[in-house]
């Protein structure tokens, strides 16, 4: 699977960020909240790169990412000196659309056709499960059950609801690890 260097890219300002909390520096939650918006953006444009309205995020992408960009390498100083030199080095790899970082088998995607109002989460299992037992808990939970495959399921509700069906579908992790 092929990555984009704009997903390059926030996966070492991921990795940066990570390594700078390691180093006990505190930051911004903006920054945070930056990183995450980003990562939506890009699994938004990931979904159809060639239509006119994904097109379109890439400026706001590209300015979300050289913000933060920003943000941590001046975090960087407070480090120890030269410290941002190999974070440097490689965001301009990336830049150049060397490949630092392995794709992952499986992708986020944006849920279309969610109901209006309601919210959703999508759950992947390493083997099907047993679709009555799945829809027992959807129904106790007043929740709305799709499978998309036979191994992800996805629920629909209030979010307090879906919380509760995924914390009770948690058990199926438990036993696949039996």
């Amino acid at each position: 699977m092929t990555t984009y260097p704009i997903e390059q890219t926030w996966l070492v300002l991921v990795d940066l960020l990570t390594d700078l909390k390691k180093q006990g520096i505190k930051i911004d939650s903006q920054i945070t909240e930056d990183i995450r918006i980003t990562k939506t953006l890009i699994n938004f444009y990931k979904s159809n790169p060639t239509h006119p309205d994904t097109i379109n995020e890439l400026g706001r992408i590209n300015n979300l990412l050289n913000s933060t960009q920003e943000k941590l390498l001046i975090l960087c100083d407070d480090v120890e000196p030269n410290y941002d030199k190999a974070w440097l080095n490689k965001l301009l790899k990336v830049s150049k659309g060397e490949e630092l970082y392995k794709s992952q088998k499986s992708k986020s995607k944006i849920l279309i056709g969610k109901p209006a109002g309601f919210h959703a989460s999508r759950i992947t299992l390493k083997k099907p499960i047993a679709e009555e037992r799945a829809q027992e808990i959807a129904e106790f939970n007043n929740l709305i059950i799709e499978f998309e495959k036979d191994n992800i399921i996805v629920l629909y509700g209030d979010k307090l609801n879906v919380q509760k069906g995924m914390k009770e579908m948690g058990s199926f992790f438990l036993e696949q690890h039996d």
